[in-house]
């Protein structure tokens, strides 16, 4: 965790070099495009986030396993920032773009959807439930909440839309350089969010274990 801490830190110091020097400035909308190299990142992570969510509650629904439970709980929250982040750069870019903070594009709107139904899915997690039966809650909500992934990413190709489809047309549009760098920040928060996920599912087993021992000692006094 900590070597992959360590890459996470010295790829995003990379990326920053090759977003502001290495790649060109896009000639319509200049420095403001640069938002693209952390947007597209955020949101392509959040997705793989929530499709851990999927993997971890089918798992758990098969075996029953806490870990697995666990594992599902931590890529949630980190699905939930990552969206969100990506939603507030999406806003920032397309006030630039489009002259307004929100449209209610089919790919915005779907995202949004997504948004809130995985932050119904922690708040489910919070609540006060038996542990099996809010594990069992959690991981029915976690699959049913994934059909909405899809959606989000062929939204733009499905109806019309203004976003963007940026995988698609060679090149989409952007010089090699601008792939580069992109590529790079790819990379560079797909390791933040591996190293951030790994810590997450190691403090919710503490926290299990911690609660676990509390209990025993609550039953032995």
């Amino acid at each position: 965790m900590r070597i992959l801490a360590i890459l996470a830190a010295l790829t995003l110091c990379a990326a920053q070099y090759m977003v502001w020097v290495y790649a060109p400035a896009e000639q319509t909308m200049g420095a403001v495009q640069k938002i693209f190299y952390y947007h597209l990142p955020m949101s392509w992570w959040a997705m793989i986030s929530f499709t851990c969510v999927f993997i971890g509650s089918i798992a758990y629904l098969r075996t029953g396993a806490a870990r697995w439970d666990r594992f599902a709980g931590a890529a949630a929250e980190l699905g939930v920032l990552f969206a969100a982040l990506s939603l507030a750069t999406g806003m920032l870019w397309g006030r630039a773009a489009w002259n307004v903070w929100w449209t209610w594009d089919p790919r915005l709107t779907t995202s949004l959807v997504m948004w809130f139904v995985y932050a119904a899915y922690l708040a489910l997690r919070g609540a006060p439930l038996g542990e099996a039966r809010r594990a069992r809650a959690c991981a029915v909500l976690g699959v049913v909440a994934f059909l909405d992934v899809p959606l989000v990413f062929y939204s733009a190709r499905l109806w019309r839309s203004i976003h963007p489809a940026v995988i698609g047309a060679k090149g989409g549009g952007m010089e090699p350089e601008m792939w580069h760098a992109m590529f790079v920040c790819i990379a560079g928060f797909g390791l933040l969010w591996l190293a951030l996920l790994l810590a997450r599912v190691r403090l919710l087993a503490a926290s299990a274990e911690l609660e676990a021992r509390a209990a025993y000692g609550a039953e032995g006094l």
